[in-house]
């Protein structure tokens, strides 16, 4: 099945998406589903009383901008205040880098600041740091992310971009 989504990225379901779910076994799911605003659901949460089963929430569009959004999600993860507080761009200089890795550095940083992203690569120097800690194997790398050299230097990954001559513009498309 294929999610809709709306422009925040919330899933939508359609009825017939439902019924897809009911018939396919997954019942059980429903009750994390948000409808589109036009489907009528009175029926199915009618059924869904009669099993004692949760009822499904009508999906109501939020007025909100998407940055806003974002942020009010990442106020929301958990990550210590370290963390919260590091200079990522001195975290990466202070490496010892060549000046071809410096000057990569550089470029990609001034992209994830005018994208407002800093606190999402905080989030990943915490959440590399935990899983090393608790001896969680993670993968080698996938999809455009590899393309970042600042995510290799953090350890999301273990690509070196620039070795292999990766556009890291690829990642931030």
């Amino acid at each position: 099945m294929l999610i809709k989504t709306d422009e925040l990225g919330i899933p939508r379901f359609t009825n017939k998406d439902l019924v897809d779910m009911i018939y396919s076994g997954h019942v059980d799911k429903c009750h994390v589903v948000l409808c589109d605003p036009s489907d009528n659901v009175d029926k199915f949460n009618a059924a869904m009383r009669e099993q004692y089963l949760p009822e499904l929430k009508q999906y109501i569009p939020l007025d909100v901008e998407q940055k806003d959004f974002d942020t009010a999600l990442q106020s929301e993860w958990f990550m210590p205040d370290e963390y919260k507080e590091l200079d990522i761009v001195r975290f990466l200089n202070n490496r010892e880098l060549t000046y071809e890795q410096r000057d990569r550095v550089r470029e990609e940083l001034h992209e994830f600041t005018e994208r407002g992203m800093l606190p999402l690569l905080r989030y990943m120097c915490y959440l590399v740091d935990f899983m090393r800690e608790n001896n969680i194997v993670w993968g080698v790398g996938r999809g455009s992310s590899v393309a970042s050299y600042v995510l290799y230097l953090i350890g999301v990954h273990k690509i070196d971009s620039i070795q292999y001559d990766l556009d890291w513009t690829e990642f931030l498309r």
